[in-house]
């Protein structure tokens, strides 16, 4: 009989220790919830496409596609750059190989300062006075250049009278930056050796691709330094990833004559239908906001000679790739450059084919004046280790120099200084914080909230569980959990919310159940990509530890953010609250986790959140950008371009004297961080409640554990 009791004591117990927080009614026809976030940003891309196609549209004469031509121009040069001035290039050959018909010349030259780039300079054994000559961005993989389909394409050119300089991509080749001298190899995939450093460079508030395209603006300067090459025959072309380099640099770089970017040109109505962003550089700051797409990189060129090469089943879609022949056909006639712009489709997937190489061959023999046999040839690839330019085969463990992370850290060190000297003028720069807190995280205070909808209660003796759907700032509802107290209900609201989501904090982490044992009122909800909302899946997307960094691009891309969304959602639940509980007459909110962010974003435009707390926050967005290690789930919750105006500190300071009570603050690692680091974190807010004599108003609490965070708490709330 005692054992059966205990027997029924532990089922009843885990009943009600268990609580549905998930919502059951009105709930499938929202079934797609978990990628409401990316869908988001798609609906507002689309938006933004659409207006940019009327745009287009009322393009009729030679004078508005030039107009057109120079808006664009401006608008890449700008998103692109700034680009630095020109220095030496310090070009050093490295040793030759002597090929039949053929020779290579492996060169490094700096396309910055200590910033080396290797490359192969393929030249063939008779010419006849100065030849063409191409340059060769490649795309995403491991070997670069020296990848046997590489070669092929090279040496079919080379062996056609062209000159041919390849260039290793940041990451990739013998430029790897993440170098793992254990295994003599990069710790992360190429994607990622873009991405991680990439994502660094957009908090800054620029896009990767400046290095990337500036690589091979040098390598141009490279080319016309030699006594081979005629300047007036400068052809580019890359396939994939550098076929984006192919784009973006044709665009910007009058000397390229002629131009072929192969399995990438597509459009962003496709794109972010089918395999979303790519990688970090083939994003531009704000690209779409300013009213930018694939087709601007061709109409900007025209009626200079461009191929459009493509694949039927790429996952660059091709009917993207169509859509953007069809409507940079129209500059081209405009610009009288009717014959000049050509496309070519292959059976195939992502990559080369035979059709598209001879269409390669041809354009380039027409176009660059170096009529010959456009025949694709096998040929006889060179070894990886032959084409190494240097000794080791890695910079990393040669001649080392810049990174794409040093040089970032570089720009964040220069914006963290006008950070802290913008500050010395404390009542001014407060002043500015909010409106570039709505600038750079594409904030946007709710105009309407609309109705929730009653989802279900459960009740017992402690407390009554309701579950309601409100509307969010895009099409999707916020799933919300409301405890109420039935003892002791002290008539105060605490907005809860947890970096895993409301089921989580509610069955998995204690501190719900503990603030309502105590009185309080708690409001959960998931927000978006989170718990019931996400985190969804992208085909095609890019992971770094299981982070999705495309989704962040994609709101890049926009002019909006994840925190800037999640902000305005936080706002919806506290407004939810205030209608719901109008006797209530004070409202908190606690994130626990990187959430941070969003519910400082959320406080500093709505006055009726009283008190703030954060439990285990990072405290700094350009933290994560200095830092050579950082956490990639912290990627979510930062803002990009925000550094150059204001930081998280700075949030804080603007909501003083509101109490704000900050828990166990982690690194940019993910690691707790330390009170000396902490305290320096929260330096500039320290400073601003002091100066207003509410200093007690500031608390930070450091190293502490878990058990301690609820008295810390309960005593903060009264």
């Amino acid at each position: 009989m005692k054992n059966l009791m205990v027997f029924l004591f532990i089922i009843t117990f885990n009943a009600q220790a268990q609580d549905d927080v998930n919502l059951f009614n009105y709930w499938k026809y929202y079934s797609d919830a978990e990628n409401s976030l990316y869908k988001y940003f798609c609906s507002t891309a689309f938006l933004q496409l659409e207006k940019r196609k009327d745009i287009i549209a009322g393009l009729q004469s030679k004078e508005d596609w030039v107009k057109r031509q120079v808006e664009v121009r401006d608008k890449l040069l700008k998103i692109m750059g700034p680009y630095p001035e020109k220095t030496a290039l310090n070009i050093r050959n490295t040793g030759t190989i002597q090929k039949e018909g053929y020779r290579v010349e492996k060169l490094i030259y700096e396309s910055l300062p200590g910033y080396f780039v290797t490359s192969a300079l393929f030249i063939p054994d008779k010419l006849n006075g100065k030849a063409p000559a191409i340059l060769n961005p490649i795309g995403h993989s491991p070997l670069s250049f020296r990848r046997d389909v590489y070669q092929h394409t090279i040496i079919n050119l080379v062996k056609k009278g062209f000159i041919v300089l390849a260039y290793d991509p940041i990451g990739q080749g013998e430029r790897l930056q993440y170098y793992d001298f254990e295994s003599g190899k990069s710790r992360f995939r190429s994607n990622t050796e873009h991405s991680y450093p990439g994502a660094q460079c957009f908090i800054s508030g620029y896009s990767s691709a400046k290095y990337f395209v500036w690589d091979g603006i040098r390598g141009i300067d490279v080319l016309l330094s030699r006594e081979e090459v005629d300047p007036d025959r400068i052809g580019l072309t890359g396939l994939s990833g550098g076929g984006t380099s192919t784009a973006f640099i044709a665009a910007i770089d009058d000397r390229i004559k002629a131009a072929a970017p192969e399995c990438y040109i597509t459009n962003f109505n496709y794109l972010l239908r089918s395999e979303g962003p790519q990688d970090c550089e083939q994003n531009l700051f704000q690209f779409l906001y300013n009213g930018l797409d694939h087709p601007d990189f061709i109409e900007v060129r025209a009626p200079k000679p461009t191929l459009i090469m493509s694949t039927t089943r790429d996952f660059f879609s091709i009917q993207g790739a169509r859509d953007t022949y069809q409507e940079a056909s129209k500059a081209y006639i405009a610009l009288g450059g009717k014959n000049n712009l050509q496309m070519t489709e292959a059976e195939g997937g992502h990559g080369f084919t035979t059709k598209n190489r001879e269409a390669l061959y041809a354009f380039f023999q027409k176009h660059l004046d170096n009529p010959g046999d456009g025949t694709d040839y096998e040929v006889e690839a060179i070894s990886v280790e032959e084409l190494w330019a240097t000794e080791t085969g890695q910079l990393a463990t040669s001649l080392k120099g810049e990174t794409l992370y040093s040089l970032n850290k570089k720009v964040v060190e220069r914006q963290v200084l006008a950070l802290k000297s913008s500050r010395t003028n404390m009542d001014t720069h407060l002043s500015k914080v909010p409106d570039a807190a709505i600038k750079f995280s594409g904030f946007s205070f709710p105009k309407q909230f609309g109705s929730e909808i009653f989802s279900g209660r459960y009740v017992n003796d402690e407390y009554k569980l309701e579950k309601f759907l409100i509307p969010g700032s895009g099409e999707y509802m916020l799933p919300l959990a409301l405890f109420i107290p039935n003892l002791n209900n002290k008539k105060e609201a605490i907005l809860l919310l947890h970096e895993k989501g409301k089921n989580y904090a509610v069955n998995s982490d204690s501190l719900a159940k503990q603030l309502l044992s105590d009185g309080y009122t708690v409001l959960l909800g998931d927000l978006p990509n989170i718990g019931e909302l996400g985190p969804g899946y992208l085909k095609g997307d890019a992971y770094i530890k299981n982070v999705s960094y495309n989704k962040w691009f994609a709101g890049i891309l926009t002019g909006e953010s994840i925190v800037g969304l999640r902000a305005e959602d936080i706002i919806r639940m506290i407004h939810f609250i205030k209608n719901y509980l109008p006797d209530y007459p004070s409202f908190s909110a606690i994130s626990v986790g990187q959430l941070g962010s969003e519910l400082l974003h959320a406080a500093v435009f709505e006055k009726d959140i009283q008190k703030v707390c954060l439990i285990r926050p990072f405290l700094s967005f350009a933290e994560i950008a200095l830092a050579h290690e950082y956490e990639p789930s912290f990627i979510h919750s930062t803002v990009a371009g925000a550094i150059e105006q204001y930081d998280l500190a700075d949030l804080m300071a603007v909501l003083c004297p509101r109490k704000i009570l900050v828990i166990d603050p982690l690194s940019e690692d993910g690691q707790m961080a330390n009170t000396t680091k902490s305290k320096n974190s929260i330096s500039f807010p320290s400073m601003v409640y002091a100066e207003k004599d509410v200093s007690s108003n500031l608390e930070l609490i450091t190293e502490t554990n878990d058990h301690l965070v609820l008295e810390y708490l309960q005593s903060w709330l009264k």
